[in-house]
């Protein structure tokens, strides 16, 4: 789904910077499992923020729950931990730098697609944290309401931006599901209802409910 204001970073010039950490536990029978690795890939940032992050598996490993306190209400979200490692560490890294207080959500859509998409500091639809990290979690992904995915710009460019499914939606298995909501869709309903303001098309603007993140908080299950 390649459209206007969906874009986050422009492709790479840098060579990728790989960290794989942990030994590899052994699975009976089977030998060593393989380490995880994530790679996040310097890019050419649209924002202030100059961190990448370094992959911890441990870390990586422990489950946790987003909370999203925005204008309108609080969000909570699961991590899927098990399911996109390289993601959630993502997320969870940004969340503990303040990357993503004080931005607001710019993009909501209500026809044929049921997201409200956040997470660009810039506001535009192209910010990104300085980094971007290939997909993972696509095998027969589907995105009914309460999912939380990244946005991107084709295969293997994410970065910050992400988004939450209001109401059931049909998309291609191109946009690594990362959570799933388990409070605050009322909230995110409510916000759709409000509406927006066709800035990109009918059905497709900025939400006529401001968004707007005060804190976003890591905490254990």
């Amino acid at each position: 789904m390649k459209r206007k204001h969906w874009a986050l970073l422009a492709a790479a010039t840098t060579l990728p910077l790989a960290v794989t950490t942990g030994a590899a536990a052994e699975t009976p029978g089977q030998g060593p499992a393989p380490a995880v690795t994530c790679t996040y890939t310097p890019a050419v940032p649209a924002d202030n923020f100059k961190g990448i992050p370094v992959f911890d598996a441990k870390k990586a490993a422990k489950p946790y729950t987003a909370t999203l306190k925005t204008s309108q209400g609080t969000v909570t979200f699961q991590a899927l931990t098990d399911k996109a490692p390289c993601t959630t560490f993502s997320f969870r890294f940004l969340a503990e730098h303040d990357y993503f207080d004080r931005t607001h959500c710019h993009r909501l859509t209500t026809q044929r697609l049921y997201v409200l998409q956040c997470g660009d500091p810039t506001g535009t639809g192209s910010g990104g944290p300085g980094y971007s990290f290939p997909d993972e979690n696509l095998d027969g992904a589907t995105y009914p309401a309460g999912t939380v995915a990244m946005a991107n710009a084709g295969p293997n460019t994410n970065g910050s931006q992400f988004f939450f499914v209001w109401k059931d939606t049909k998309l291609s298995p191109a946009y690594t599901p990362f959570g799933r909501v388990t409070g605050g869709m009322d909230v995110l309903q409510r916000i759709a209802a409000g509406g927006e303001d066709d800035q990109n098309g009918p059905g497709d603007g900025f939400p006529t409910l401001p968004v707007d993140f005060k804190r976003v908080r890591i905490g254990n299950r």
